[in-house]
């Protein structure tokens, strides 16, 4: 494969202009979210794909916040995108905000205005709204458009001191009411609100709109390459016309250019809609697991690496799909399958006693760390005559097919021992409390006897009864049961919650796991992958479900 067959199509653009006279110094990317919430797995994909692309040319990418609405924006969500960005290991070269360039907008506002560029209406939105038409009907001018450029000036002053009303008054771009793109059609560039603003404070009472905020902005910090999704499409002509009011030959001119939206299955990743899972408290909090956000897959035991191979996987495209949510957790096992240590819990227990074990014996068993890294270890884990197992796997009477424990059959204790089932204890109501076995003492796992080389077609893990420590764990699973839960136009997304997204239960693991600390990674075997929640005290060790070690869902999803 040649280098141009490797390349994705956004690259193909900047090595094109490489080609028709930018330099690699003229490269500059951005990263612009704005502060109204925590980023989200979408937001990863533009985040590797902006540094990414820094990385890869060698070229600064600045972090510039897009603060232009008070009314929604906080330091706490300013504070979780630089923590969440640096999480996923990159770093940006300035930190920069819309809000740095206020005065700069301002002036450049100010001189639209005295070029007849610009006018204060003073309809209400509502109005506006409709006099803009449709795509198929030319809007109609407003009665304000030609209103005197010293009127508007003094209009416009008023604003930005805070004299006028919330939406008394605005101040419109004179563009083109008849264009066929109705965002040409006389655009808000400054609406008036009298919010408090996370930098500012109170000093400006008039902030300016996306559209006239972005490009500039762009402009000012001289950024080459300006890539957003799709959906942003229309709206780089107009991008486009506001840069020619301000453009001057001998500065770099931005390109706005767009790829296309990788939606995830099971999920819903507006944060409108996000913030109302917040907000009816179905979930905990925007770090919840099983949120899409990446403080809340950080906290369920993702990795950066994980999310990192995710998004290079799906790259880039031109048209929008919706990637199951399986290639996400595929990422995620085979990043944590070469980190995760191995180590045993149960979580459904059933007491095994073996009969023949000596009393009040414990012995240290050595067992592996990770059998795909060779430098993780071992580490020793007790054992005794009296077991936990899981109770699914024991069977009074099973058929040929099932390889785990039964009445008369032989399976071997994970680094330990072979055992055979001889009788179980029951309660009242018919419940087994108690699995009777006896072991074979040759057969202990790795001591070069011909026992312990004896073949048997089961393998179960365990904890020792009198070693064990009791733990939370929070089995997380898919907080929406249908894959695409916002796109039902007759039913509300909320419908689609499934039930079984978290289920709480107590466990019992190895006793090393007191050592663990928060974010940690484990390999409960035959289990999944789990990590320590920051909810762990010394009293109590919580661990997070990462996903299980098969996909459960995939049978489900195709039926």
């Amino acid at each position: 494969m040649s280098k141009e067959d490797s390349l994705n199509f956004i690259e193909h653009i900047i090595e094109n202009d490489l080609q028709q006279g930018y330099s690699k110094e003229d490269l500059r990317f951005r990263f612009p979210p704005e502060p109204n919430g925590y980023l989200h797995i979408g937001h990863a994909s533009s985040i590797c794909l902006n540094f990414g692309l820094g990385e890869k040319y060698n070229a600064p990418v600045n972090l510039r916040f897009d603060d232009t609405n008070p009314a929604k924006e906080e330091q706490e969500f300013v504070d979780a995108i630089k923590r969440d960005i640096e999480w996923l290991g990159f770093s940006w070269a300035e930190e920069r905000y819309a809000s740095d360039y206020f005065q700069q907008l301002y002036d450049w506002a100010v001189e639209f205005i005295k070029n007849d560029k610009a006018y204060v209406d003073s309809q209400s939105s509502d109005e506006i709204a409709r006099q803009k038409g449709s795509p198929n009907e030319a809007g109609i001018e407003s009665p304000y458009r030609n209103r005197p450029v010293e009127e508007s000036l003094e209009l416009f002053e008023k604003m930005k001191n805070g004299e006028v009303e919330e939406g008394q008054h605005v101040l419109r771009a004179k563009i083109d009411m008849a264009s066929g793109n109705m965002l040409m059609r006389d655009p808000v560039m400054y609406r008036v609100l009298h919010k408090h603003h996370h930098r500012t404070n109170t000093d400006w009472k008039i902030f300016p709109m996306y559209d006239w905020t972005h490009g500039e902005s762009d402009y000012i910090e001289q950024v080459s390459h300006s890539f957003c999704t799709l959906e942003f499409l229309p709206h780089r002509e107009l991008y486009d016309w506001f840069l020619d009011q301000v453009y001057e030959i001998n500065k770099l001119r931005p390109k706005q250019r767009e790829f296309a939206r990788r939606n995830l299955s099971h999920t819903v990743v507006s944060k409108r809609k996000l913030a109302r899972l917040v907000e009816e408290g179905v979930v905990s909090g925007w770090d919840d697991p099983r949120m899409p956000t990446i403080s809340g897959l950080r906290r369920r035991g993702y990795t950066p690496e994980s999310i990192r191979n995710f998004a290079d996987s799906i790259g880039v495209g031109k048209r929008e799909n919706l990637i199951d949510v399986s290639h996400l957790e595929f990422n995620v096992r085979e990043d944590l399958n070469k980190k995760a240590t191995r180590v045993m819990a149960v979580l459904d227990p059933v007491k095994l006693i073996l009969t023949n074990y000596p009393e009040g014996k414990t012995e240290m068993l050595e067992a592996e760390n990770n059998p795909e890294d060779e430098s993780a270890g071992s580490r020793e884990i007790p054992f005794s005559g009296v077991l936990y197992i899981e109770r699914e796997d024991f069977k009074e009477e099973a058929n040929r097919k099932f390889f785990r424990l039964t009445l008369g059959k032989e399976v071997r204790l994970k680094n330990a021992y072979i055992i055979q089932g001889e009788s179980v204890v029951k309660d009242d109501d018919g419940n087994i409390t108690e699995i009777h076995c006896t072991y074979d003492p040759e057969s202990r796992s790795g001591s070069g006897t011909e026992a312990s080389m004896r073949k048997v077609k089961g393998t179960l893990h365990w904890v020792s009864a009198k070693h064990a420590l009791p733990i939370e764990v929070r089995l997380y699973d898919r907080l929406f049961s249908d894959p695409a839960p916002d796109t039902h136009k007759d039913k509300d997304f909320m419908e689609f919650l499934n039930p079984n997204s978290l289920e709480v239960i107590t466990a019992y693991g190895e006793p090393g796991l007191r050592n663990l600390e928060t974010e940690d990674k484990v390999q409960f075997q035959r289990i999944g992958y789990f990590t320590v929640d920051r909810d762990s005290t010394k009293d109590k060790m919580v661990f997070n479900r990462t996903v299980p070690l098969r996909d459960s869902w995939a049978k489900l999803d195709k039926a």
